[in-house]
């Protein structure tokens, strides 16, 4: 009965995919279908609808409507301009300084806003123009806009280590944010190690032409918006809030911050919360069913039969790790990265915590790995974006791409197997063990 379970959950998923059903809809519909050998159509529907509501009665989850309005006033209140010259400032004069620039601008921006596609969107119209007037290539231009767009989603906050941490039922929100500093940072830098190895071969006009004056008054500018990371993480690691508390807290700052920079208007308003709650809908729904996923998988005892095939195979940790890694690049390709997190982390967390993984580090794996799969052909959110805002064709941006993708694969390495990367600043901090 529970390789019929397997079966049908499997295949009807699949199934749904393939037709081009809403993700939401194909995993609340196949653990339904899944449940029929088990229970009369009734019943099953009652223990779906059950399961989805149940698991949004939870406090914690008031943190994913919060940030994802927090990053929507942030969007239209001028922090994204102000980050981009942030990042021109910083760039300096490297040699193919503007792209260097998109990827600072990528992790900054990323950072506050909690969104790659937004990131991409913002960044990629902002520095699209400045590059071609320069004389860059636009088709490598918009890669390095699309790989570094997603690493801004591990820099805290972040709403997918969030997920993350209310899935598992008990890992530290405050933990995983800090962790994600170091890893993050190292995804931007493994794009930049190739914009540096492709410069040398293209020099480019350095993107900073602004005098010593003229830099200090970008940086004092960009301050306020750069201080939203301070005031949520300080205050988290302080105590003085709960990553919820920081999630309503970060709404105020930037909601303040767009009217002082006069760039967020009244009228807008409206449109803002809209968008906010058309998204937090749709999150919600997929974690609910999700959840419900998640359910059926316990029953039909798919992770025991998930760690008894990996265990089989090899009882080296680093092996398994290895494994869990090709499975998520792979399925990365076809899964958005919520949803990614909220159908692996029930199967791979109870694996990890077997051999020994860090709760705090394994999150943060699961995370870069779907950050990866963000710019994956063929249902890259992030891809579609970033050539869409660029005008250039995947056709041309593709061969640029793998590069960055082989690069931040082995940054995903790196984080993996050297698990101080993660935790070193949780355990600075006093958050791990």
């Amino acid at each position: 009965m529970q390789l019929e379970v397997m079966l049908i959950l499997g295949v009807t998923f699949t199934l749904l995919l393939i037709l081009g059903s809403p993700i939401s809809v194909a995993i609340a519909l196949s653990s339904f279908l899944a449940l029929l050998p088990l229970y009369d159509p009734l019943t099953a529907s009652q223990i779906i609808g059950q399961k989805i509501i149940v698991s949004l009665d939870n406090f914690g989850f008031l943190a994913i409507p919060f940030f994802i309005l927090a990053g929507l006033l942030m969007n239209s209140g001028g922090i994204a301009r102000r980050l981009i010259e942030l990042a021109k400032v910083i760039a300096g004069p490297l040699p193919g300084a503007l792209d260097h620039c998109t990827v600072i601008a990528n992790m900054l921006f990323g950072a506050v806003s909690g969104s790659a596609v937004a990131s991409a969107a913002a960044v990629g119209s902002a520095m699209g123009p400045l590059q071609k007037k320069e004389g860059y290539d636009p088709a490598f231009s918009a890669a390095v806009n699309i790989a570094s767009c997603p690493s801004g989603l591990i820099i805290p906050p972040s709403g997918a280590l969030i997920l993350y941490a209310l899935i598992t039922g008990g890992t530290s929100i405050t933990a995983l944010f800090v962790a994600g500093y170091i890893p993050g940072i190292l995804m931007g830098l493994s794009v930049m190690a190739v914009i540096a190895l492709m410069s040398k071969k293209h020099p480019k006009t350095p993107a900073n032409k602004k005098s010593m004056s003229e830099k200090m008054n970008v940086v004092i500018d960009a301050i306020p918006s750069l201080f939203l990371i301070v005031f949520v993480m300080g205050g988290m690691i302080a105590g003085i809030f709960t990553a919820t508390e920081a999630s309503a807290a970060s709404v105020i700052y930037a909601l303040i911050l767009g009217f002082i920079y006069r760039e967020l208007k009244v009228k807008a308003l409206p449109q803002i919360l809209t968008d906010a709650i058309i998204s937090t809908s749709v999150v919600l729904f997929l974690v609910g069913a999700s959840t419900a996923m998640g359910w059926v998988f316990s029953i039909a005892e798919i992770p025991e039969y998930v760690a008894a095939g990996m265990l089989t195979i090899s009882n080296e940790p680093w092996v398994i790790l290895l494994m869990m890694n090709i499975i998520l690049l792979i399925m990365g390709t076809f899964l958005d990265l919520t949803p990614a997190i909220l159908i692996f982390t029930p199967i791979f967390f109870p694996v990890a915590t077997q051999i020994g993984v860090d709760p705090v580090h394994f999150g943060i794996i699961m995370v870069f790995n779907n950050c990866i799969g963000i710019f994956t052909p063929p249902v890259g959110s992030a891809l579609f974006v970033g050539s869409a805002v660029s005008g250039v064709s995947l056709k041309r941006v593709m061969p640029h791409l793998w590069p960055m993708f082989w690069a931040e694969t082995a940054a995903l390495l790196l984080v993996t197997f050297v698990p101080s990367l993660s935790l070193w600043l949780p355990r600075l901090a006093g958050l791990v063990k």
